[in-house]
């Protein structure tokens, strides 16, 4: 039982030295799910788990640093690994971009896509995933992964026009994008740390978890302002720190 989250990248928008662009490695009862693939997670997942490992693939949206490694990961699974049928999930803007760059192929047989939107829920090994649409410029899926009795929630890009309270009671973890600073607040489609906070106080959440920070911000005064309107455990994430929920 238990339920884990490994990051695989958190930097927003574009990767600094060291690090890589949104994504992550679920893992419950022995089964894995990459969530989001932005640039440079494919080798970090690597560190983690070999290609054969991956059961399932779940993107969030179209922006280029959560889903680009997608195609390069289906060159690997296809030609070196010889899979097939792995369930992905996504919006139907990201199917089709990356069937666009599959060379004539598209993602399947490699994969198996399944194009999801707000209010979905699939179910896949031992996982539960609820999505929500969030508040962003292109169609965002926030996610909601049920499994080994623990759960975990997803911003992935939101304004402050999106709650996590849409993905329901009982969240351990939430892992929230936090990409502004206080004095930015409402310049960009991303929240702050206390709209962070906002949302996780009013869902109750259990662990408060920072990312997608842009290379060369500062993580103190994110948290700082986090603990305006938060209270619980709060920390920001690094690229291959592994969680337990």
């Amino acid at each position: 039982m238990g339920m884990s989250v490994t990051v695989l990248g958190c930097a927003g928008s574009y990767a600094g030295p060291g690090n890589a662009c949104s994504g992550y490695l679920v893992e419950a009862d022995g089964f894995r799910l990459w969530m989001d693939a932005g640039a440079g997670t494919l080798a970090n997942l690597l560190g983690h788990i070999t290609l054969a490992d991956i059961d399932a693939v779940a993107i969030s949206h179209s922006h280029p640093d959560h889903w680009l490694d997608l195609p390069t990961a289906r060159n690997a699974l296809k030609y070196f690994e010889h899979r097939q049928g792995i369930p992905l999930f996504s919006t139907g803007e990201v199917l089709a971009l990356a069937d666009g760059l599959g060379h004539g192929e598209g993602m399947a047989p490699t994969f198996a896509p399944k194009a999801v939107a707000d209010r979905d829920v699939v179910e896949v090994g031992p996982l539960r995933i609820t999505f929500s649409r969030t508040d962003h410029p292109v169609e965002t899926l926030a996610m909601r992964v049920d499994g080994g009795g623990r759960s975990l929630a997803y911003s992935a890009d939101t304004a402050a026009g999106w709650s996590v309270e849409a993905l329901g009671e009982g969240i351990d973890t939430f892992l929230c994008e936090v990409s502004l600073l206080p004095e930015h607040r409402g310049l960009a489609p991303h929240v702050t740390g206390a709209e962070a906070g906002t949302m996780a106080t009013a869902a109750g959440v259990g662990r408060l978890l920072v990312t997608h920070l842009p290379p060369g911000g500062t993580e103190e005064p994110r948290l700082t302002d986090v603990a305006t309107t938060f209270r619980g455990p709060t920390e920001a994430v690094h690229v291959n720190q592994r969680y337990e929920l």
